[in-house]
């Protein structure tokens, strides 16, 4: 029987890795799949050896305190590789984990294929020498990325965004107010603090104190759509009396029927481009995090959305510029109808394009994934043969 690792840490790269296997499967019936998982890849069929929640921690500094339990489920991960030989290996972004499960699968004579590339051409390029030596193929989703890879002699293919062409509301925005009980005559306002419980905890204060400004200048509508991984119940023990709803999940169809969304940087800022909706990006780590990250990243924005359009198409605010006063601000702003708010929308729409321009035709980015992979099974084959 052909065995599979795949290995994801994130909410993103659940889904990812999710829509790969699914392709694989039509593709390969019989085969085995294994790994780290979150609900996405448990449910179409990969055997949990480590879940992936365990892994959800961001920080240069606060990883810190987790390293002892990363490097148990490191070495079950492992140890579950050494014990059912896959044939391959599909990990999934996480490159602080992964390259050096990489490094360990490539020693055991694992083929790997890495979906979602590390940002290399933003910090820590060194990480190109070993990708170089231990990848077999990296699957890269944004379309500036491929160049760069390919040219620092990493075997790269660009397959296109796994969100584009997938991410449309559920329901329609009638719909979704009236299952909520929002005001219709109100805009709506979808805050997004992050899918990890520790990154919406540090957003959070501030989310609360721009809710509150924003609700005493406009009448409103202000809702939170839980992740999988945080819960509904975890912001409903923190909003109080807060005007701001929480709802569990329906994150596309929030940001879809919103009038602008408070967003975290990092996946869900590509969903709300991809859906056309304004936005205002902001980010918090620890002090000492943001010196560190301030000395080591070379980039000129920090949202993807403005890294894709290669200007600044939505407002940035990072560490101490992430305020209450500063969010409400920045809504505000965009929620009068005007050029700025015109002008924004135009350069998401032009992002939206660059992220769906190959992606949005046939095959699909899990399909072109599945086709890569299959490509080094079907090589694998022949040459033993």
């Amino acid at each position: 029987m052909r065995k599979i690792l795949v290995s994801a840490g994130e909410a993103s790269g659940d889904l990812y890795a999710s829509l790969v296997v699914e392709e694989l499967r039509r593709a390969l019936p019989g085969t085995a799949f294994f790994g780290c998982t979150g609900p996405r890849l448990r449910a179409v069929g990969v055997r949990t050896v480590v879940d992936s929640a365990s892994l959800a921690v961001v920080g240069l500094v606060e990883v810190v305190a987790h390293i002892p339990r990363i490097y148990g489920e490191f070495r079950k991960l492992l140890r579950a590789a050494e014990a059912e030989r896959p044939d391959l290996a599909i990990l999934t972004d996480s490159p602080d984990f992964h390259l050096r499960v990489a490094r360990k699968l490539h020693r055991q004579g694992v083929p790997v294929v890495y979906l979602v590339a590390p940002q290399a051409w933003a910090w820590r390029k060194g990480r190109v020498r070993e990708m170089r030596r231990t990848l077999r193929r990296l699957l890269c989703i944004f379309p500036f990325e491929e160049a760069f890879f390919t040219g620092h002699g990493v075997p790269t293919t660009y397959i296109g965004h796994p969100l584009a062409g997938l991410v449309r509301p559920g329901l329609t925005r009638e719909e979704f107010f009236k299952k909520h009980r929002l005001a219709a005559e109100r805009p709506l306002v979808t805050v997004l603090p992050g899918s990890r419980r520790g990154e919406a905890a540090r957003h959070l204060p501030a989310l609360l104190d721009a809710v509150d400004r924003l609700y005493r200048e406009q009448a409103v509508n202000i809702v939170l759509p839980a992740s999988a991984n945080t819960g509904a119940g975890f912001f409903q023990e923190r909003v109080g009396s807060s005007p701001m709803r929480v709802i569990e999940g329906e994150s596309w169809d929030a940001m879809a029927h919103a009038d602008l969304a408070l967003a975290a940087s990092g996946t869900v800022t590509v969903e709300a481009a991809l859906l056309g909706t304004p936005m205002v990006t902001f980010y918090r780590v620890t002090g000492l995090s943001w010196l560190m990250g301030k000395f080591l990243v070379d980039i000129p924005f920090y949202s993807m959305v403005n890294l894709i359009a290669g200007r600044a198409v939505v407002p940035e605010l990072m560490q101490s510029q992430m305020t209450g006063e500063n969010l409400a601000r920045e809504a505000l702003r965009l929620l009068a109808a005007g050029p700025e708010r015109e002008q924004m929308k135009a350069g998401l729409a032009e992002v939206k394009e660059k992220l769906t321009g190959r992606a949005g035709a046939q095959p699909s980015a899990g399909q072109r994934a599945a086709l890569a992979i299959q490509e080094i099974l079907e090589g694998q084959v022949t040459h033993v043969s």
